[in-house]
């Protein structure tokens, strides 16, 4: 069948793109053309998604059977969407947990029976929730919404886990969050997750589901020892309380990446995920994904960056070295 994959060239797309290709379909990317080229053997259209005439112009002919949305951030990127593409049997729109009101901090259960953000503030969460919406008028039963948490594996220039595998690699002491470490993470594969959207587009499977790993999967401090074990480092955990972390001004999830605070973390990887390992989306073993990550991150020099516009994720060498001092 004919496949738009709307994004397709960097992380998650990209993987969106190489399993639809390997399942046999007709892929096209629709991207601005700044990260780059899809993989061999897709077509590459380009075009702003918040301009309406865009998408509808990079198509001209070519009509997509299905869709797998990867990169809608803005109401504007929905609403050109839902217009362009209402005819789809299938649309696989990649939400995030941010789309419900009460996360963080959580927890998450059944998608049916959590609410989610329905005001107009022009933010992530409820830019999310109205492009749910929007889209779901134009396209209907056939609209699936996989509301993602944390997503990992080959191709992540966002450098949460990156940032962690080259710390720990260059070894020596290295700050960890004391109370953080056993916080519960859960997470999964990009590679999993891309070719479950792919298979969901294909069947028309609709309706909204929680794509992450299963709750208690794994800790931080299971997550930082694996990192340890895949990078040979000699990393030595130094573990510093939440309150002087919080006092010298280091921000969870931004300096020191995956950490929440002890009021968040608990609840915020609490999240029900039985529907989506109902309609067959797995988990493939830590080590594997982590691994392929810092293989892949050693031989891949790109800028790292985040999304949302914040400075790339890390913990500056002079902050840890103040924090370290004394210890």
């Amino acid at each position: 069948m004919r496949l738009l994959v709307l994004g397709g060239t960097a992380f998650l797309g990209r993987h969106v793109t190489i399993a639809a290709l390997d399942r046999g379909h007709e892929v096209a990317t629709f991207t601005r053309g700044v990260s780059g080229d899809p993989p061999e053997g897709a077509r590459a259209l380009h075009g702003d998604r918040d301009d309406p005439d865009a998408l509808p112009a990079a198509l001209g002919e070519w009509r997509p059977d299905l869709v797998v949305d990867t990169s809608c951030r803005t109401r504007a990127a929905a609403r050109n969407a839902a217009a362009a593409l209402a005819g789809v049997s299938g649309y696989a729109f990649v939400s995030s947990l941010n789309a419900y009101r009460n996360w963080p901090p959580g927890p998450v259960g059944a998608e049916d029976g959590e609410p989610t953000w329905d005001t107009d503030d022009e933010d992530y969460g409820p830019d999310k929730a109205f492009a749910e919406r929007e889209i779901g008028a134009a396209v209907g039963a056939g609209l699936l919404t996989a509301r993602a948490g944390l997503v990992i594996g080959p191709y992540d220039y966002v450098y949460r886990l990156g940032w962690w595998l080259a710390r720990v690699a260059r070894g020596g002491r290295v700050v960890v969050p004391d109370e953080g470490m056993d916080q519960p993470i859960a997470l999964v594969d990009a590679r999993d997750l891309a070719d479950w959207l792919v298979a969901m587009a294909e069947s028309g499977q609709g309706g909204a589901v929680n794509a992450t790993g299963p709750a208690g999967m794994t800790t931080l401090a299971g997550l930082l020892e694996v990192c340890r074990e895949v990078t040979g480092g000699d990393a030595e955990w130094v573990r510093v309380p939440e309150a002087d972390l919080e006092a010298a001004g280091v921000q969870p999830w931004q300096h020191l990446p995956l950490w929440l605070p002890r009021g968040t973390a608990r609840t915020a990887w609490d999240v029900d995920t039985s529907r989506a390992r109902e309609l067959g989306l797995v988990t493939r073993p830590l080590a594997g994904s982590v691994a392929d990550t810092w293989a892949w991150q050693q031989t891949d020099t790109r800028p790292r960056y985040s999304p949302l516009g914040l400075p790339a994720p890390g913990l500056p060498e002079d902050l840890e070295a103040a924090l370290l001092a004394g210890r």
